[in-house]
């Protein structure tokens, strides 16, 4: 846009949308044409915005990230500099975007600078070639920053379970089979993991949102998809215990995650478990979640036999009378009509394909 004369007025990471592993901006009312001599406006909202959350996820941890639930207008400069180590003061790009930057808001805050840039640019006048230069720094700075997702229980999931090969070819045919006579166009995989049952899910259905709530998951998910450049499946974080809530103004600004579905299918496969045995969660509960989540359920029962189950009962007690396979279809048929059931090869799972009951999709 500097090349042709123009500029963003802001610089909002909101204005920017994911297709596949693909980043497209849609705010294009944002473009203006640039005034000579004119400091970037949206200079401090994309610090806060990108670099800040980024340069933390990088250098502190990648859970810094849900900070931007509670500061939808990005992390503010002052809490990202005290929150960074000390060593990032010896980084050119964070030294002066982040640090210096927060030292200079600080100082104009409570005079009437504190409209101008933080660096008081606006008097001095801004070339189109320092313009450029501002943009290409804050480029190379987010370009030296990085994470390698490893180390988590999750993210190694794929490759470090109790499945045999028959077992798990078992179940992807089984789900691609449910899927098919749906004619579902999104389904919502929850606890999508790396993504394989979600690539199992595209096969037949045109998107798939994948949610996990690990961090490193959901990076390689994403990385995968990225350089393979698979559209239609778009990796995200989703603490299914605890999901994105409805935020901003009057609860209207973005919504919750129960208020963008129903999806018209959900796959929750090796899900229920971790949220009757390891949260405490009641089945019926669970099951009236789901009903609202989706159209169509494809879930997988993991009886207390398997040794995830057994895993997750080892240093506590067994207080879960109703996790039985007859609990389980009794507490969802509250919620569901059973379609159809098919046993996992070489286990005792059972995968189920649901329909969300009439009163429950319409709520």
């Amino acid at each position: 846009a500097l090349t042709r004369g123009f500029t963003l007025r802001d610089a909002s990471a909101y204005n920017v949308q994911f297709v596949g592993g693909r980043p497209l901006f849609i705010d294009t009312l944002s473009f203006e044409p640039r005034e000579e001599g004119a400091p970037w406006a949206g200079y401090r909202q994309f610090c806060e915005h990108f670099l800040v959350p980024l340069a933390l996820m990088s250098r502190v941890d990648v859970r810094v990230a849900s900070l931007l639930r509670s500061h939808l207008e990005g992390i503010p400069l002052d809490l990202g500099s005290r929150l960074l180590p000390r060593l990032t003061w010896l980084r050119p790009g964070l030294l002066f975007h982040v640090h210096l930057h927060a030292l200079m808001q600080r100082r104009y805050a409570a005079g009437a600078a504190g409209e101008a840039v933080a660096s008081g640019s606006s008097r001095r006048g801004v070339s189109a070639a320092a313009a450029a230069g501002l943009v290409g720094s804050l480029r190379s700075s987010i370009e030296g920053l990085d994470w390698k997702p490893a180390g988590t229980q999750w993210a190694d999931y794929t490759e470090d379970n109790n499945y045999s090969t028959s077992a798990a070819r078992s179940k992807r045919e089984s789900v691609v089979t449910f899927l098919q006579g749906l004619g579902a166009r999104t389904a919502w995989d929850l606890g999508a993991n790396t993504g394989e049952y979600s690539r199992a899910a595209r096969e037949v259905v045109p998107r798939v949102i994948a949610f996990d709530l690990d961090p490193a998951a959901v990076e390689r998910n994403y990385r995968r998809v990225k350089a393979e450049n698979q559209a239609g499946i778009l990796p995200l974080l989703l603490d299914l215990t605890n999901p994105s809530p409805a935020i901003g103004w009057a609860h209207q600004e973005r919504l919750s995650l129960e208020e963008r579905g129903p999806a018209d299918v959900l796959l929750a496969l090796a899900v229920v478990h971790h949220l009757a045995i390891g949260h405490n969660l009641p089945l019926d509960r669970v099951a009236g979640f789901l009903a609202r989540l989706g159209r169509n359920l494809i879930v997988e029962f993991v009886p207390k036999s398997d040794s995830q189950v057994r895993r997750l009962l080892r240093d506590r007690p067994d207080i879960f009378p109703d996790y039985t396979r007859e609990g389980f279809e009794s507490a969802f048929r509250s919620c569901f009509r059973i379609e159809r059931a098919a046993p996992v090869a070489d286990s005792e799972r059972t995968l189920y394909l649901m329909t969300a009951l009439p009163w429950q999709a319409a709520a």
